[in-house]
């Protein structure tokens, strides 16, 4: 049985479509949808649970804090506090996030990607050095130098990081196109996974010896 070819190509458009579409939140139907503390006050909208709107208030749409310093003093130097649908039950639906990123003088954000969101950072103070690089087959590292009042995208899930390249600490407003954009940071799920991944793999992968790798392992990671 032969099949129409525009009907394929439809469906080919549709499918394309789609994985757009799921690829980030979804939108909201009504103003709003905060998320309810528990379920004895909550109706069901735009198939999400949410506090029954009678009952939201502004403290619903509001948070404070971003302008107390995280500790930095770790491993890294660095600390990023995000704001996310946890701590603004209003945000609920709506797609979005933001949140605070200290870095210590050499302080550093390692190599990390958000599987959810695109970032905006917004550099307040300091200097800092920060890229992105690019998915197969090329690799291509996209990097600036940021000052106050820069700004700086990072694309959707890909792998990033930021140095501290000043003599002060470094400060930066990030937003995310997501409620919940999440992060993990590339070194800390590869060394530090639980049960450890088999030494082996790591020896072919990034073609270290077994010592290195034992070492690395062994390590607190987060």
């Amino acid at each position: 049985m032969e099949i129409n070819t525009n009907l394929l190509a439809i469906f080919g458009f549709l499918a394309l479509g789609f994985s757009f579409v799921t690829a980030t939140d979804p939108a909201p139907l009504g103003d709003f949808c905060v998320a309810p503390s528990g379920s004895k006050f909550a109706v069901i909208e735009n198939g999400k649970l949410c506090k029954d709107p009678k009952l939201v208030t502004a403290d619903d749409f509001f948070y404070s804090g971003l302008n107390m310093a995280t500790n930095t003093k770790n491993r890294v130097g660095s600390n990023l506090s995000v704001v996310t649908v946890e701590e603004i039950k209003g945000l609920n639906s709506l797609g979005i996030s933001i949140g605070r990123a200290d870095y210590a003088p050499n302080g550093v954000a390692p190599p990390s990607y958000h599987p959810r969101a695109t970032e905006v950072l917004t550099l307040v103070k300091g200097t800092i050095y920060i890229g992105f690089i690019t998915s197969n087959p090329d690799h291509r590292l996209f990097a600036k130098v940021l000052h106050p009042g820069d700004v700086f995208i990072v694309p959707f899930g890909l792998i990033h990081f930021i140095w501290n390249i000043g003599k002060i600490p470094a400060v930066a407003i990030v937003a995310y196109n997501s409620q919940n954009p999440g992060s993990i940071a590339v070194p800390d799920i590869i060394f530090g996974s639980k049960p450890p991944i088999h030494p082996q793999v790591l020896v072919k992968s990034f073609q270290l010896d077994k010592k290195t790798v034992a070492y690395l392992q062994g390590q607190e990671w987060n």
